[in-house]
């Protein structure tokens, strides 16, 4: 199948085949007019490479899944380690962000938010620039 009939069966642009081809996630066959030739194998990958991104995985986290997901030898423990590192990752990124709206939540609650110039975020976003 083409590249575009590819791209609607896994639900992504062609651009982004086009970008996962470039950096070698994945390689299509090329017919004998040089065309890209997708195979049922190639847009199952896609469909996990979506799913994978959807999830938040980085392309080097995806290059080593997809080739742990093809490997029939591999070890559970091995695609359980990235899991469980990209899950502390997000964990992190959660507490920051929690932090994050806890701070500017204080910040609108001291804020009078009416005519009078002082302001209490203003005051809050400056104690980080000085």
């Amino acid at each position: 199948m083409n590249i575009g009939q590819a791209a609607d069966r896994a639900g992504l642009p062609a651009k982004t085949i086009r970008y996962y081809e470039e950096i070698g996630l994945i390689t299509p066959d090329r017919g004998e007019n040089g065309y890209r030739d997708f195979s049922d194998t190639h847009v199952h990958s896609l469909i996990f490479l979506a799913r994978a991104r959807s999830l938040g995985f980085t392309i080097p986290e995806c290059r080593a899944l997809l080739a742990l997901y093809t490997d029939k030898a591999r070890a559970s423990a091995d695609v359980k380690q990235i899991a469980q590192t990209h899950l502390a990752q997000i964990d992190a990124k959660i507490a920051e962000l929690q932090a994050m709206r806890a701070t500017l939540s204080d910040l609108i609650t001291a804020c009078a938010g009416d005519h009078r110039p002082d302001c209490p975020i203003l005051t809050g976003l400056a104690k980080g620039a000085g």
